[in-house]
């Protein structure tokens, strides 16, 4: 999401409504300042009643198999032909595993990847469409479908030799990378982040099929704890009494101006009538550009800014979102809130070119800055969603703090980009007051400061993911 976001007024877009939801699964309640290394997970199952937003297709999917089938899964695993899984494979496969891509139950076969490149959205049996916009495949070379060979099974591995999950039913089919890009971005241009990391150098065939996740995905660098399903979510959403979720994706750290977006929201939904609506703040935790601060850094920002007041911890479940991030702008922002359905959320904040980026070669955005609002409020299989678009958040010289910008006096405004903030924090510059809570400024700066080489006074322009 842009560093600036919007906030909502009256529009001419629809008006989505949205039912009641049936039961889905759940699984133990966490909090945001919790440790939980030493809960054991198990993949029982409860029932319980979530009392906002139907998933998608009517059923959360969730693809772990029982917990007295791993041993005999991880056993049957090692006699099929096998894939080594790249690092957003993995993602993926936690991203299906939890229904956050509800009704998709594995890696796309042909037509589910058909639909979502021309369509945006997938048909059910039943006639009725669901959103997906952005494909979920994976890539196999020719010497990988030589060794399937006639086999209906396959068995996934990570990079250390384990057993993650096992995919049946198969289809192999070509991949389709010039009109996968073009389709997904809308460009070719050279230089998007995730064709070079996932799809440029990726194979020629893909295979979809069911997927049997042997086990929950971990990824045991101290955030797992974080990591909620959307049964999870579901649950706690239930036991803190939400009568509406509304759901932020971000992949920056929080400042004053998306408090305010958040708090306001809040508060115009009580106005609406809502008792108790809770904030899903929802950061993205999967595969990010170079130069997107790590979600390590994010995560100790996102406590700081709970532990600030800057949101209230009561009214705000803090969690990651493991989808890997494609910076497709329209395209993407409707997976974005699609997903977040599929956690309870029945409200689905959306701010200025969401999911955007700059263009990789010409100087300009890629994405037209209004589009991606406009794109959700129309979006097939979205109609559930209530979409709440925002006027533009800046800092204001004459009140010292963020504010909504006032057309009528500009002058009093200085916009903030992520670059510029990005700046000020290497340079250990302060931002105006009241621009970001002390707290999270300085964790800011002290992840920049741990990017000097030591002997160095200046941070590298490109920092890692």
């Amino acid at each position: 999401m842009a560093s600036m976001a919007t906030f909502f007024t009256k529009t001419s877009y629809p008006t989505h409504s949205f039912p009641k939801i049936n039961n889905t699964h759940f699984a133990p309640t966490f909090k945001f300042n919790v440790s939980l290394g030493s809960k054991k997970k198990t993949n029982q199952r409860l029932r319980i009643s979530c009392r906002l937003i139907e998933p998608d297709g009517g059923k959360l999917v969730e693809l772990l198999v029982e917990e007295s089938q791993v041993d005999w899964k991880k056993k049957e695993a090692l006699s099929l032909p096998s894939i080594k899984l790249s690092r957003i494979d993995i993602q993926w496969v936690h991203v299906l595993s939890e229904g956050w891509a509800s009704p998709l139950r594995g890696f796309m076969k042909q037509s589910e990847f058909l639909q979502t490149l021309h369509f945006n959205s997938l048909r059910l049996d039943d006639g009725s469409v669901v959103n997906m916009s952005v494909p979920i495949v994976l890539a196999i070379d020719d010497s990988q479908k030589h060794r399937i060979g006639e086999s209906s099974k396959v068995a996934l591995f990570d990079s250390n030799g384990n057993p993650i999950a096992i995919l049946k039913d198969i289809e192999i089919y070509k991949h389709p990378k010039e009109e996968r890009i073009a389709r997904t971005w809308g460009t070719t241009a050279p230089g998007l982040p995730y064709v070079d990391e996932a799809i440029t150098h990726a194979g020629n065939w893909l295979i979809g099929g069911d997927l049997e996740v042997i086990e929950p995905i971990k990824y045991h660098d101290g955030l797992d704890r974080f990591r909620l399903s959307p049964a999870e979510l579901c649950e706690e959403f239930t036991r803190r009494n939400a009568d509406a979720v509304f759901a932020f994706q971000l992949r920056n750290p929080v400042h004053n101006g998306h408090a305010l977006l958040m708090t306001d929201t809040r508060r115009r939904l009580l106005d609406m009538g809502y008792k108790n609506p809770i904030l899903l703040l929802h950061p993205l935790g999967g595969y990010t550009k170079a130069d997107d601060v790590p979600l390590s850094w994010r995560m100790k920002q996102h406590e700081k800014v709970l532990e600030d007041g800057v949101l209230d911890p009561e009214t705000t479940v803090v969690s990651i979102f493991p989808s890997p991030m494609h910076y497709a702008g329209p395209t993407e922002v409707q997976w974005h809130a699609k997903a977040r359905i599929n956690a309870g959320a029945d409200f689905y904040i959306v701010g200025r070119d969401p999911a955007g980026m700059g263009h990789p070669v010409e100087k300009r955005d890629l994405y037209d800055a209004d589009h991606g609002k406009k794109v959700l409020s129309m979006a097939p299989g979205l109609e559930r969603l209530n979409i709440l678009p925002f006027r533009v958040a800046a800092y204001d010289k004459t009140q010292g703090r963020m504010a909504f910008f006032d057309p009528s006096r500009p002058q009093d405004f200085v916009f903030i980009s992520g670059t510029k903030m990005r700046t000020l924090a290497r340079n250990k510059e302060n931002p105006p007051d009241g621009f970001m809570c002390p707290g999270g400024w300085k964790v800011l700066v002290d992840y920049y400061d741990s990017l000097v080489p030591a002997g160095s006074e200046k941070v590298p322009e490109t920092v890692p993911a």
